[in-house]
């Protein structure tokens, strides 16, 4: 029994442990596919679809039939006396005579029907449910548009920061061995000690930069797994590298794709403004329009001395109404109208913002294609000026071991291909953020 509890443990904890380093790994679309399930503003985008189709029947259902029931319950403690005059009952004329009319405690239940038959402001509240789910659903449609930008541009920070480790590590260990052999050189009296001096110099600043490379790495892998609605230090694994993703988004026949302007989410949240000021318009001029209700109820109510209305022998006495409440506006002293003026001067201010919405957009499309043309060019001119800067910087390096080349020029080949590096990488993800921005602002994708 004992050794079986113990095999029943080492598996819990086997399992635990596993279940404890689970790790993801993702392409690109993977990632953004996750997010846009798991991502917290794409779940409460999808709960506001939810929450809008909710509304719609709420307001379909204020015109529909409703039932209200009431119970009430009164006791008298000091009960009201009127006033008889006398001869009613027999006395001289002049005098009165004090009398209770009812019994201390009653009791009362109703239930009453209510059916609105008419109001222009249910008409207006109906029709504009459909503008609202339009809303709603455009709203979602753009959470996910900045979702899948947000996780394009984490998932690319990330691989520049590994890329940048990468080439830093490659940098540092060249320069160790260039620093080795010169201290060497030095120490025997056949190099100076400037030589040692830059060489130690480049080799500081190239472990600050990997220092900090390494540290943002983490940093950027926690904001792509905020993006992605994971725990921010799930263990997480890319399957892309930067090159092949840059590669896979250079694609100049989207400069020419055929652009409407109707598919640009911006532009439908617009219209949607502009739907939403129209409708509120037409709710100021309906308060103008007379309302008409219908109702009906039904009761019964019960008088006793004492508490015993449950009783098998107390008496209920029945009544029921029906009747109709038409509320006809006549004059209010123009304030519906200045209302009704707003209205209508919200709308065309909506209507002013829809044509700049058009126009601010269509220069958006502009600036970006020229963006992602620029971030092209620049990515095939730094892929050259690192060939280049590698070349340069080899010549160099032969040229220092042969006594050719002070250290002071060896460590400027150094620095201008450690920066060229840095161009080059930067320069894959502005086409890889370039490219997802001219497909946010198309409303198109891979």
């Amino acid at each position: 029994m004992r050794n079986q509890l113990v095999i029943l443990i080492t598996i819990l904890s086997i399992c635990l442990g596993y279940s404890q380093e689970q790790t993801y790994s993702f392409t690109l679309e993977e990632a953004i596919q996750f997010a846009l399930e798991n991502n917290y503003s794409a779940i409460n985008a999808n709960r506001d679809i939810i929450d809008a189709q909710k509304q719609k029947w709420e307001t379909i259902a204020t015109g529909l039939p409703q039932i209200n029931g009431s119970v009430g319950y009164q006791n008298q403690l000091k009960q009201p006396v009127s006033l008889l005059p006398g001869e009613i009952l027999g006395g001289e004329p002049g005098t009165f005579v004090p009398v209770i009319f009812s019994q201390p405690q009653s009791a009362t239940a109703t239930a009453t029907l209510t059916q609105q038959i008419f109001d222009g402001s249910y008409i207006v509240g109906v029709q504009a449910t459909k503008a609202f789910l339009s809303y709603s659903a455009n709203n979602k449609e753009k959470t996910e548009l900045d979702v899948r930008k947000q996780v394009v541009e984490a998932y690319g920070n990330v691989l520049l920061a590994e890329e940048s480790i990468e080439i830093l590590e490659k940098n540092k260990s060249t320069l160790e061995k260039n620093l080795f052999e010169t201290t060497k050189l030095f120490e025997n009296g056949l190099g100076e000690e400037e030589s040692v001096d830059q060489l130690q110099i480049t080799l500081s600043s190239i472990e600050n930069q990997l220092q900090n490379a390494l540290r943002l790495k983490d940093i950027t892998l926690q904001m792509l797994n905020v993006s992605m609605g994971l725990a921010l230090n799930a263990p997480t694994q890319l399957q892309e590298n930067l090159e092949d993703l840059t590669m896979s988004k250079m694609d100049l026949g989207i400069l020419g794709f055929d652009f409407n302007i109707n598919d640009n989410v911006d532009y439908k949240l617009a219209e949607n403004l502009n739907e939403q000021r129209y409708f509120e318009w037409k709710l100021a001029r309906s308060s103008a329009l007379p309302t008409l209700n219908a109702y009906v109820n039904y009761g019964s109510s019960a008088y006793s001395e004492s508490f015993d209305f449950f009783s098998g022998d107390q008496q209920w006495f029945d009544s029921s109404i029906m009747g109709f409440d038409l509320n006809i506006p006549i004059f209010s002293s123009f304030k519906r109208s200045a209302s009704t003026q707003r209205a209508k001067i919200a709308l065309e201010k909506a209507k002013t913002q829809l044509t700049e919405a058009e126009q601010q957009i269509r220069l958006q499309l502009e600036n970006a294609k020229n963006n992602y043309t620029l971030a092209i060019d620049n990515y095939e001119t730094a892929k050259q000026n690192l060939t280049l800067s590698e070349r340069i910087e080899n010549k160099n390096q032969i040229k220092y071991k042969e006594g050719l080349a002070t250290s002071f020029e060896l460590r400027q080949a150094q620095t201008q291909l450690y920066a060229t590096q840095q161009e080059y990488l930067q320069s894959m993800v502005e086409v890889i953020n370039n490219k997802t921005e001219l497909e946010t602002i198309l409303n198109t994708k891979d």
